[in-house]
């Protein structure tokens, strides 16, 4: 088949194009390319490459694909609140634009790359779809207005899909540390300490970035009648932890780390625990693969490998996307 991914050289999106090509896929991909400083592995490249804006894609760049990945986007809830019209700018008429166009196209299939953070406060814990969503960020209110639109334009010919992913953790070519698994985990290799910012009680379910790159695969394959116009959580409902969970994990491979609570943030809002029933009814044969357990053994050997992950390079924001924006935003 042929696709266009957006954010190829993203967290997700390096996963996502390796297991496109793996399977024979033509992949177009569209990406600024304005994190290409938190590159520290090898990286595949597209059949065929635009670097551009998501807002400035044309019909004519789809042409012939049946389905577009759309990863692209302001990708936190701390970036989403630097530049909130910014953020609306990119994440919902951007998306939109590239929803409209892709079926002007007459690309059938949309998968459309959403976020748990969405349900931000939870009224309950066990979140389903069909939860009241609670945005605590410029970030989810972006997601979930971009839902709504997209969804407008479903037609018997263009069928979006809505993939609302849980908190992805996992090492990958286009590193992040501003996950909080990834965060914890390369403050304790490099400082040798575990810091939080919160009292540690939010609950957050989490994904390995592989499984999230899976998950679209397995969305790009499945029948329409099942998936057409639908959001579904994305995530494992055994892998719903307290933040304070996460630290534990750590604390027991590394028992000699001090634990510092900083207090900066205070009591975090968001507190979402999810419930991914959904899915496993919809795609039974897909599975999680990835445990935390896995995940931080695979960025233990990764961040201490030749070259090994440094203090300066964690706490000067190579792999922050926030501290990248604001430099790209003062230029």
């Amino acid at each position: 088949m042929n696709i266009f991914l957006t954010g190829h050289r993203g967290y997700i999106g390096a996963h996502l194009l390796r297991l496109l090509k793996e399977e024979g896929h033509f992949v177009i991909g569209c990406d600024l390319d304005l994190y290409w400083e938190s590159r520290r592995g090898a990286l595949l490249e597209p059949d065929r490459e635009l670097c551009k804006d998501i807002r400035a894609s044309e019909p004519q760049d789809l042409a012939g694909c049946d389905c577009v990945m759309h990863l692209a986007a302001i990708s936190n809830d701390p970036m989403g609140e630097l530049d909130p019209a910014l953020t609306e700018q990119v994440n919902i008429e951007g998306s939109v634009h590239l929803a409209e166009i892709a079926r002007q196209a007459g690309v059938p299939r949309f998968l459309f790359s959403s976020s748990c953070s969405i349900y931000g406060k939870g009224e309950s814990l066990d979140l389903d779809e069909e939860a009241p969503l609670s945005p605590q960020s410029a970030y989810a209110r972006s997601k979930i207005e971009a839902e709504k639109r997209i969804s407008l334009l479903a037609s018997p010919d263009f069928s979006p899909v809505f993939l609302r992913n849980a908190t992805a953790f996992g090492d990958s070519p286009m590193l992040r540390l501003d996950l909080v698994v990834n965060n914890l985990l390369a403050c304790v290799l490099t400082k040798g300490e575990i810091r939080l910012q919160s009292d540690g009680s939010p609950w957050r379910p989490l994904i390995h970035v592989q499984d999230i790159a899976r998950a679209f695969i397995a969305f790009l394959h499945a029948p329409r009648l099942l998936v057409h116009n639908l959001v579904v959580n994305i995530g494992s409902n055994n892998q719903n932890h307290q933040v304070r969970e996460i630290v534990q994990k750590i604390s027991e491979r590394y028992p000699q780390a001090k634990i510092v609570f900083t207090g900066e943030t205070g009591a975090d809002p968001r507190n979402y625990r999810v419930r991914f029933d959904r899915l496993s009814r919809l795609l039974p044969e897909f599975q999680v693969k990835m445990s935390i357990e896995k995940g931080i053994d695979e960025m233990v050997d990764s961040f201490s490998a030749d070259p090994p992950l440094t203090r300066e390079e964690f706490e000067g924001g190579r792999f922050t996307r926030l501290s990248i924006l604001k430099r790209t935003l003062s230029l």
